[in-house]
């Protein structure tokens, strides 16, 4: 069970520790880091986290969300030696907008589903300044994230296929149309449906309740894993893989695919 008894104070050490290293007195390479140095670590312990959390590793996972926890106050404490602000006006931000952004839990607004939280969810969002539902959209997402929560904010307002049939329509629509730019060899317009199949694609995967990244992400692992395999294979038949057919890496392809199932 998590210990709880101590949150504050291990709270309250980590900020001090982060403190100390940034001192004078402190780590040379803590002292010489800034917000934007800083971001390639930080982005590396997302992913470490997101790892954590599809391979259901909690002993793991424990010990991302510490290093996670490490950047976000590593950065507040960065942003308060400039004088911009400082952790507590982040926390205090955080709360307000929970808050503010859950008037069923913490007002009196009557909610029926879980469409209704969402849908005032962005209108709530509007009213704090956006001009648009689609402003605020990470502009370090990936590809695939990107389109999945653009297709999310246009549902939570409506803009959405009824049913699934319709999805897969689309599918086949944006194929078609694709097929139809390589005939014509037009290679602007071939980047431009081969993008709207991926969109489509996308839209099918969270019809399906599918993570689009977490699905590619596997496949890549498993084509490596299978590709690893053709080449253990044939450095055991001291056989290069330049000087070997794709026939004979064919038939090593499926042995191990076989062997997958």
């Amino acid at each position: 069970m998590p210990d709880n008894s101590s949150l504050h104070d291990q709270f309250d050490r980590l900020i001090s520790i982060v403190k100390i290293l940034r001192s004078p007195s402190g780590c040379e390479w803590d002292r010489a880091q800034s917000s934007e140095s800083l971001t390639p670590y930080f982005l590396e312990e997302a992913y470490e986290t997101i790892e954590a959390i599809h391979e259901g590793d909690r002993d793991k996972l424990k010990e991302e969300l510490g290093d996670l926890l490490l950047h976000i106050v590593f950065q507040a404490d960065i942003a308060e030696e400039e004088k911009q602000f400082n952790l507590t006006d982040s926390l205090k931000n955080i709360c307000d907008k929970l808050e503010r952004r859950h008037p069923h839990v913490f007002g009196d607004v009557v909610v029926e589903n879980v469409r209704d939280i969402k849908q005032n969810w962005e209108e709530i969002k509007l009213k704090e300044g956006r001009k648009s539902l689609m402003e605020g959209l990470p502009k370090t997402f990936s590809a695939l994230l990107l389109a999945r929560r653009i297709q999310e904010r246009a549902s939570q307002v409506g803009f959405d296929w009824d049913k699934i049939d319709s999805v897969w329509e689309k599918v086949h629509e944006e194929l078609d149309e694709l097929k139809e730019a390589l005939i014509k060899s037009d290679e602007s317009t071939i980047n431009l449906e081969f993008g709207d199949l991926l969109f489509s694609l996308v839209n099918l995967s969270r019809f399906l309740n599918i993570n689009p990244e977490k699905a590619l992400a596997a496949t890549s692992r498993k084509f490596v894993k299978r590709f690893q395999y053709i080449e253990k294979e044939l450095n055991g038949k001291k056989q290069s893989l330049k000087d070997t057919s794709l026939e004979e890496m064919d038939k090593l392809w499926n042995e191990i695919r076989a062997a997958d199932r």
